[in-house]
Parts: C-alpha cells; sequence; structure tokens
C-alpha cells in the first residue's frame, strides 16, 4: 500500500458495486466471471500492468435533453466509441471518467449525472478483450470497464489529436452498436430520449 491507496479496500468496492449493479438491472450470472475471479485472486486491478486484465472508467456524455452522445474516434482500435481509459489510484471511479472524458474531448464543465449520485451505482459494467500490444509489451487482455453518465452542453468540443482521432456528438441511438446493455439501461432508467 502506498499513498494512502489500499488495492484490496479497492477490490472489494468493485465487489459491492458488481454485485449492486449486477442485482439493479438484473445481470446475468458469470458476465463478470474473468473480474470476479481476478477479485477472489487478490490480483492488483487497479494496475494497468496486471493481466489478464484491469479497471478502466469511461463517460457516456449526454446532452442536456438525452438525445445527443459524444463519442471518439479511438486512435487504436478505430472505433467510434465513448471517452475512457485506464482507472489511476487513488482518484474514484467517477473522477477518473471524467478526467478521462476531458482529456479526450477538451469539454469544459462535464459533470456526472445526479443520478449515480442517488444510486451509488454505474450504469454499466463491461469487460471486453483488448488486442494485444506487442510494441508496448501488453498481451491480449481484459479492460473492465466502469462506466459513467456524464452531462455537457453540446458543442465546445476540442479533441485531443494525439489521443483520439476526432470526437463527435451523434445520435444516442448510436449506442446499440457501441454498448447495448448500457443503452438498455439509460432506456430502462428514462435518462435519454429517442
Amino acid at each position: 500500500m502506498s499513498g494512502g491507496f489500499d488495492p484490496a479496500a479497492f477490490r472489494t468496492q468493485v465487489r459491492r458495486l458488481l454485485d449492486e449493479h449486477d442485482r439493479a438491472f438484473g445481470v446475468a450470472d458469470g458476465r463478470h466471471i474473468v473480474l470476479r475471479r481476478q477479485i477472489e485472486n487478490g490480483d492488483d486491478i487497479h494496475s494497468r500492468s496486471t493481466f489478464p486484465g484491469h479497471i478502466t472508467a469511461s463517460a457516456f456524455i449526454l446532452d442536456e435533453a438525452g438525445r445527443r452522445i459524444l463519442l471518439i474516434h479511438h486512435r487504436s482500435l478505430a472505433r467510434w466509441l465513448q471517452p475512457g481509459g485506464h482507472y489511476e489510484a487513488p482518484e474514484s471511479l467517477e473522477v477518473s471518467a471524467l478526467r478521462e472524458a476531458f482529456e479526450e474531448t477538451g469539454v469544459q464543465n462535464l459533470v456526472i449525472d445526479p443520478w449515480h449520485q442517488a444510486s451509488r451505482l454505474p450504469i454499466d459494467i463491461d469487460s471486453h478483450l483488448i488486442p494485444a500490444r506487442p510494441q508496448k509489451g501488453e498481451p491480449e487482455h481484459w479492460h473492465h470497464d466502469i462506466r459513467y453518465i456524464v452531462r455537457a452542453q453540446e458543442g465546445g468540443v476540442s479533441p485531443d489529436l494525439a489521443e483520439v482521432h476526432g470526437a463527435e456528438w451523434r445520435d444516442v441511438a448510436e449506442l446499440e452498436g457501441i454498448a447495448p446493455d448500457a443503452l438498455r439501461n439509460l432506456r430502462k432508467l428514462g435518462l435519454v430520449r429517442p
């Protein structure tokens, strides 16, 4: 333990989020099996050098009406996705999502949606495989992405082109091809509009 960060307490926090999120949204048993196994094994899931996976945080940046979402074109994956990246201890998961959202889009005055304060839950938790990057010494591995709703006024996009190829406001329905479970949860809660 260094700098006041406790990896065991972080694992406990993530396990609690998993349990409560899965109950709240009816997530099927086994969906988070790799992450749960890593928690049980005592892996340092907070560290980006931990394999087979580690924690990331991302932001679904919605306009005030919930009709538009700000997406970035990911450099490595060459896809339109929500902004996000590696968790950096000792940040909170919400702060990590906000930091990544700002770094990749340049949008000012981003705020976590009030739903999170009331529920104390992320809107989605998704584990997905990331291709190997031999030039960085990284094998194929899992990103266990803890996802938050962030609100912003449409406009004011100034993406960091060292991080992303671009950023654009798109129709929220585009999440269907990116994060369908998150879109289902957003719709269930009435946080987005058709």
